[in-house]
């Protein structure tokens, strides 16, 4: 698997200042600091196998009934649980993750990649925002795309790991029996190593899956972060909003490098250089900076994806940049 936030390298994670891994960049809120402390006093016991209070969190922060989402160690956790529903071929359009793939190879399910999305009886991903582009489609072009697919015997799997950087267009309140949505708390939570994810679909997929799902999907951790979610909803956005802002600022400061870069609704850019980019990347890393090159999403070494970061880490790396890039 390839994958941002190698920092298990040199003297520690902490020695890094990771642009490769698109995570809040003041690492987790004192809530959920607090919320993991507290849920260790039960790391004695077996975890609930009905993930309860889990499930019961997640729905409110979802805005669905909680027959339908299930929760799950982590997005790639969900996003192998969506693809065992069905069977036949799987369909992507580049550029976008590429554990789709992996994980449909594994399952045997034959993987086709193509700019035209979802044909009769298969399965079709599409991640929105997608990674690495930050690219986002409307809800309604979301449900049309759907509507479409459905027709034709086919179903949609929508990735959102994502989603609450632009909340407005999920579609979580509208799975049916031929759309799934999958999604993480990692990114806005920074939280990669409590693993918390979850799928929502119709009441009757919840059910196969739970049938398909490994018992004790969830630690005691991961579970208390989901059951408090609903009470600091209003700082999840407002975290959106902070990044939302930097973002912007980031990208001005990128483009008086001389640089493309993508417009994006997530936590991240995508920047296209004038020159491959190795020799750079190199670069940075000796000065302990780490960016994410996009040959595992299947472009050029041209490309980097940028994590957005706080105000000052990103001012540090455009600088870096222009100096490794000689300008």
């Amino acid at each position: 698997m390839t994958h941002g936030g190698n920092v298990w390298q040199g003297n520690g994670p902490e020695t890094w200042l990771d642009f490769s891994a698109s995570l809040r960049p003041e690492g987790p809120p004192e809530w959920v600091t607090e919320t993991v402390a507290q849920a260790l006093s039960r790391m004695r016991y077996y975890p609930d196998l009905s993930m309860r209070e889990a499930r019961r969190g997640l729905a409110a922060y979802a805005g669905v009934e909680e027959s339908r989402i299930l929760p799950t160690a982590g997005g790639i956790a969900a996003i192998d649980l969506a693809l065992r529903l069905k069977q036949g071929p799987v369909r992507i359009a580049p550029a976008t993750f590429g554990e789709y793939a992996r994980r449909a190879k594994l399952l045997n399910r034959e993987m086709q990649i193509d700019d035209h999305l979802g044909e009769a009886g298969e399965t079709a991903i599409l991640c929105n925002p997608n990674n690495p582009t930050g690219s986002a489609l409307s809800r309604e072009e979301t449900l049309e795309m759907h509507r479409l697919f459905s027709s034709q015997g086919g179903e949609l799997i929508v990735d959102e790991a994502f989603i609450d950087y632009y909340p407005e267009i999920s579609v979580r309140r509208n799975v049916c029996d031929t759309l799934t949505v999958v999604g993480s708390l990692t990114k806005i939570l920074c939280i990669p190593g409590v693993r918390l994810g979850y799928v929502c679909a119709s009441p009757e997929n919840i059910e196969k899956l739970k049938e398909l799902a490994l018992p004790w999907q969830m630690g005691f951790a991961a579970s208390a972060v989901a059951s408090a979610l609903p009470e600091h909803l209003d700082e999840v956005r407002r975290d959106a909003e902070t990044n939302a802002e930097r973002r912007q600022r980031m990208a001005r400061g990128l483009r008086s490098l001389g640089v493309e870069v993508q417009s994006s609704k997530a936590n991240f850019l995508l920047c296209r250089f004038d020159r491959p980019m190795g020799p750079a990347v190199e670069k940075l890393k000796k000065r302990h900076i780490l960016v994410r090159n996009c040959e595992s999403f299947g472009l050029s070494d041209c490309w980097l994806r940028l994590a957005v970061r706080t105000e000052e880490e990103n001012q540090r790396l455009i600088e870096e940049l222009k100096q490794c890039l000689k300008l």
